[in-house]
């Protein structure tokens, strides 16, 4: 936390708390990158993003991600941990158009950007999916002949998925896990910007509860507060309950 000024990650959670979920993710990558703008971040592919919030999340809060799922078979919760180091450390997505040929489908096409995800929550309902077709698809055709990014049937759209998924593996994480009460197994989706918000958003409650009460015991002002090293600011804290 210290390598990031707190004030700063205030400001963040602070203009996140009207934001949606594309600009919350937007938010935590400009910390993650303070020297990019926000053309440059809305332009990267998704992967890489969620790797550099992989990594902010490991320089605020450490690597060691804790999880909860519900077993979708006897409906207990588990319980597991996640190493960021194993998505930090992955392999860079693959640069250059990506390309599928299925049945005398022929698709070229770029893995999708943050850029593309808002444009696809700003569409009307049920089109979200077009939108991002039409956005990253380069060329479409079939027997020879182009088609538009809206007629490429599902099975080819499941293709265009699998080799988004091969070329830029941090875009989707997911973990297979066993249940240790019924052995059954369940597939966890993790969603970095949505968690990492949400440890954002408990460090900044907290944090200003601490300066409520600092300031009400001593009268120091926000800035002074946030000056104090944790361990200073708990000691000062443990004094204010036991007076």
């Amino acid at each position: 936390m210290e390598t990031t000024g707190q004030a700063a990650l205030l400001a963040t959670w602070e203009a996140g708390l009207a934001a949606g979920r594309t600009g919350r993710a937007l938010l935590l990558h400009t910390v993650a990158r303070p020297d990019a703008g926000a053309e440059e971040l809305l332009a990267v592919p998704l992967g890489q993003r969620d790797a550099e919030l992989f990594g902010l999340r490991a320089e605020l809060f450490g690597e060691r991600l804790a999880m909860r799922i519900g077993c979708p078979g006897c409906r207990e919760e588990m319980e597991f941990t996640f190493d960021a180091g194993q998505v930090t450390g992955a392999a860079p997505p693959a640069t250059g158009p990506l390309r599928v040929e299925l049945d005398g489908w022929r698709v070229g096409f770029r893995p999708a950007t943050p850029g593309d995800l808002a444009a696809a929550e700003r569409a009307p309902a049920g089109l979200a999916r077009a939108v991002l077709l039409e956005r990253c698809v380069l060329t479409a055709e079939h027997d020879g002949r182009p088609v538009a990014a809206r007629q490429l049937p599902e099975p080819v759209q499941q293709r265009m998925a699998e080799a988004a998924s091969a070329a830029d593996p941090c875009a989707d994480v997911r973990l297979n896990l066993s249940c240790p009460g019924c052995g059954g197994h369940a597939l966890a989706e993790l969603d970095i910007a949505s968690y990492l918000w949400e440890e954002l958003d408990d460090w900044a409650r907290a944090t200003l509860l601490d300066v409520h009460l600092l300031a009400t015991a001593y009268g120091w002002n926000e800035t002074e507060i946030l000056a104090l090293t944790p361990l200073r600011r708990r000691h000062y804290l443990e004094l204010c309950a036991d007076a």
